[in-house]
């Protein structure tokens, strides 16, 4: 038994933010030493009584049970301070401590697609998410979802059947399979991706997980494709929570008469991009999906869109100054697209050539 990750489920089941964590750990060092701090020195750290008494009597059965399940090949966890935990998840408000994983790790630093949509889909809707997926996955995405009845299956076995990894966030702890039909499938992803969960291990699949779940599926992703969704959709969350990380939403229109066309339509109004094919998403995900192919020697070497951007990069590093803009404002003054501009953003932010501030403002950090 690693007394490193036990110290880490005591935290993690305590339900500490990272935030604090993090002050805890420049304050005390090593994770183990936090974990077993005494009240008086949490306390003084300016702990909350609820959060104190959670590390002061972490649940043993549960960890005892996490630590067993480590022992089996192919689970892991990973900690919010490991290279193995996802650049873009870090970026999210509110990132889990502690990720609880099956599967491979390297499909967590890929460029990621999230398809989402409705757990009772059209037959067109679940062969629209099967050939996205299945495309997007042949040009080097891995495909991201919920492991959900519906639009997330059809999404999982198009990557898969593209030999592509795919990632599918739980919405309860890692050691069942929600739905139930869905356990040779789950299987299959851990085969060739990951599953991962940021719940405890024995978490039921509750209501109000699932909303959290969806921030994280969106999290990962580069953007997030709505297949098929109602007016009041947990798919259209997902979207809202896209837009507010700063990912791009795409979104397939149907037919003006479907229930389920209406969610897509309302993101189009939005603001979300209609796609008609998958062409539309590498065009506009090309970029990004080549920088972190770049940057991360560990990734799954497989083939990624790439387009040549040099020319505009500097166009926009030119239009950005000391003093903060925000991306209309950038492509106003740049000449550049909105699109461009917020994709190039992010790229920026990640080679830490601007900084990103409250507000939907830039600077630059270096001209």
């Amino acid at each position: 038994m690693s007394d490193k990750d036990r110290a880490w489920l005591i935290l993690a089941n305590a339900r500490i933010s990272v935030d604090k964590l993090t002050a805890l750990l420049d304050e005390y060092g090593a994770v183990e030493k936090v974990a077993h701090l005494s009240t008086a020195a949490l306390a003084r750290s300016g702990v909350t009584d609820e959060l104190r008494a959670a590390m002061l009597n972490p649940d043993e059965r549960s960890i005892a049970k996490s630590l067993a399940w480590l022992e089996k090949p192919g689970n892991r966890i990973i900690p919010c301070d490991s290279d193995d935990y996802p650049e873009l998840l870090q970026q999210i408000p509110g990132p889990p401590t502690l990720l609880y994983m099956v599967g491979n790790a390297a499909a967590l630093h890929m460029p990621a697609l999230s398809i989402v949509g409705s757990r009772n889909p059209t037959r067109g809707g679940r062969e629209n998410a099967y050939e996205f997926a299945k495309h997007l996955g042949q040009c080097g995405f891995c495909i991201v979802s919920g492991l959900a009845q519906g639009i997330d299956t059809s999404a999982h076995e198009g990557a898969l059947d593209a030999d592509a990894m795919t990632v599918a966030f739980l919405g309860h702890g890692i050691d069942r399979v929600y739905p139930a039909g869905n356990r040779d499938l789950a299987h299959r992803i851990s085969q060739n991706g990951a599953l991962v969960s940021e719940y405890p291990l024995g978490s039921p699949p509750r209501r109000e997980h699932f909303p959290q779940r969806n921030r994280l599926i969106s999290g990962l992703s580069l953007g997030t494709l709505v297949v098929e969704a109602a007016r009041r959709s947990g798919s259209l969350i997902t979207a809202r929570l896209a837009g507010e990380q700063g990912r791009e939403v795409f979104a397939i229109p149907g037919s003006i008469h479907s229930p389920l066309s209406r969610g897509c339509h309302q993101l189009i109004k939005q603001g979300a991009k209609l796609v008609e094919s998958a062409e539309d998403i590498v065009s506009e995900l090309g970029a990004l999906a080549g920088y972190l192919m770049e940057n991360d020697t560990d990734a799954v070497h497989r083939e990624s869109p790439t387009i040549d951007r040099d020319a505009d990069y500097e166009i926009l590093l030119n239009t950005l100054s000391y003093d903060p803009a925000s991306a209309d404002e950038l492509a106003e003054d740049s000449g550049l697209t909105i699109d461009q501009v917020s994709s190039m953003l992010l790229i920026l932010e990640l080679e830490e050539k601007i900084e990103a501030l409250s507000g939907g403002k830039y600077l630059i950090r270096n001209k």
